[in-house]
């Protein structure tokens, strides 16, 4: 169970820490990637890198929410900070996967990990100096996978040769509890929709925590229809909607408009996480992108 702290500083700045125990890999050790050698983990080929210790990650926010100022930055045991992006495993085995939560279900400002900021806090979104908010609460937990990336310079030919945002994935996550931001969440993948944001593929990986009294029920998309009737339809529908009250069309999707299940969600998180591989090994160019 994670223990949460509040503190105020001697400038009135609000810090708070959200403690949980998390394997590490070591900061910047990107020649210890390698492929698990497992059979389940083979057929997968999701690349992991060795945990060098067990340290304590805790949550620590920087200047006050809802400012332009505001980070929420992730620690480690000794106090260094690491990237929630590069640093936290992608896998856990046995289908299980870390989540971080970037936006809590049922609220509206619209957080995101920082790709091009030094550790890659979350902070919120901002357009023309301005802070970005949705024009109506999101109905689940939003967040990201670390350790995956959707290369730009990849041409996807399932879903309409469209080339990847250049962010890592996201996760739609449907259990029952709000989370906190950057709070990590065990997860395991039920379906996937192909967003076509302005011609970018924009994945949504459809999850769910582990910890919900649901989650045992639930184990593929035709589960998620039985247990979560119409979720599949709102989300994809949430998504296709959120941009138009701004003057902008509705997002599309690929693959038919529909979700597709969890082998297929399972191949998207394979690809994106050997895309993420290549980056930090700068195969690949990363732009503004902070591999640190």
């Amino acid at each position: 169970m994670a223990a949460a702290r509040v503190m105020l500083s001697a400038n009135n700045t609000l810090t708070t820490s959200l403690t949980s125990k998390i394997p590490l890999q070591k900061p910047n050790s990107f020649n210890l990637c390698f492929r698990n050698g497992s059979a389940a983990a083979h057929r997968s080929r999701l690349f992991t890198c060795t945990a060098i210790y067990n340290p304590q990650i805790q949550i620590k926010e920087q200047g006050l929410p809802e400012t332009l100022d505001y980070r929420v930055f992730f620690v480690d045991g000794s106090g260094k900070k690491v990237s929630p992006w590069h640093d936290i495993p992608l896998h856990l085995g046995d289908g299980v996967f870390n989540f971080i939560a970037e936006i809590p279900k049922e609220s509206s400002a619209k957080m995101e990990v920082a790709t091009d900021e030094l550790y890659t806090p979350i902070k919120q979104d901002t357009k023309k100096g301005k802070l970005r908010y949705y024009p109506y609460n999101i109905h689940w937990n939003y967040g990201l996978l670390p350790q995956t990336w959707e290369d730009p310079l990849f041409a996807n030919a399932e879903v309409e040769g469209a080339f990847g945002d250049n962010d890592p994935v996201d996760v739609v996550e449907i259990g029952e509890s709000r989370a906190k931001v950057g709070q990590v969440l065990k997860v395991k993948p039920l379906a996937a929709l192909a967003m076509i944001d302005e011609g970018e593929l924009d994945w949504k990986i459809v999850a769910i925590s582990l910890d919900d009294s649901r989650a045992s029920l639930v184990n593929d998309i035709d589960d998620v229809e039985k247990h979560f009737p119409g979720t599949l339809t709102a989300i994809r529908d949430w998504f296709r909607d959120y941009k138009i009250p701004d003057g902008k069309p509705a997002n599309k999707f690929g693959l038919g408009n529909k979700p597709a299940n969890k082998d297929y969600a399972l191949k998207i998180i394979t690809e994106t996480n050997e895309s993420w591989a290549k980056l930090v090994k700068r195969s690949i160019p990363a732009g503004d992108l902070s591999l640190v």
